[in-house]
């Protein structure tokens, strides 16, 4: 009995045209994003999805409404699918985050797992937070086709644990707006990642 998730990033926003790090802002999508979603939900339309579940945050909420009107499924929001949480971030574009913390954004960039900031999330526990989540559906949906919608960081470490990859190889996923990959688990609890 084989479940799949269908996984994907929101739709493009006006942070990620302006190189802005938009965090847990509720940044609505920008018009090109809803066309991208719009593309989603049509091509998702003949995969037997039967409920959507996304992060709480204003782009993926958009995103998984728009395809749920598609396909006529309900939607879920979970804290567990949302953003990173680097709140003195959010909002900034980053040339101003390299600006005002320092090493902060470099060690970011070139090492996220060893990226680690006082109050703030790790890589490491985004992507723990986003399996157990996906373990859930998994467990609580079995035989069932679904679909997650959430955010880069969060989509980049899913699709990371799942092709059991170490975090060093973070910047070596690339995830656009509004992509599509799948999770599937098999009846004997195998999983496989279609890109």
């Amino acid at each position: 009995m084989k479940t799949t998730i269908y996984l994907i990033r929101h739709g493009l926003t006006a942070a990620n045209n302006d190189d802005v790090f938009a965090g847990r802002t509720q940044e609505p999508l920008h018009p090109e994003g809803v066309a991208q979603i719009v593309a989603v939900g049509k091509q998702l339309a003949g995969c037997g999805i039967c409920k959507i579940f996304c992060g709480p945050l204003a782009r993926t909420r958009q995103s998984a409404g728009i395809v749920a009107d598609q396909l006529n499924v309900t939607v879920e929001a979970n804290e567990a699918l949302t953003e990173i949480n680097i709140p003195h971030w959010d909002g900034l574009k980053k040339e101003m985050i390299r600006a005002r913390f320092g090493s902060e954004y470099p060690t970011w960039h070139d090492d996220p797992a060893g990226f680690y900031v006082a109050g703030c999330e790790t890589i490491g526990e985004v992507q723990n937070r986003a399996v157990a989540c996906m373990e859930r559906i998994f467990q609580g949906y079995p035989g069932q086709n679904l679909l997650v919608v959430s955010h880069l960081i969060v989509v980049r470490s899913l699709l990371l644990h799942y092709q059991a990859r170490p975090i060093e190889d973070f910047r070596a996923i690339k995830v656009g707006n509004a992509q599509v990959s799948q999770i599937v688990r098999n009846g004997l609890g195998g999983t496989t990642v279609a890109l």
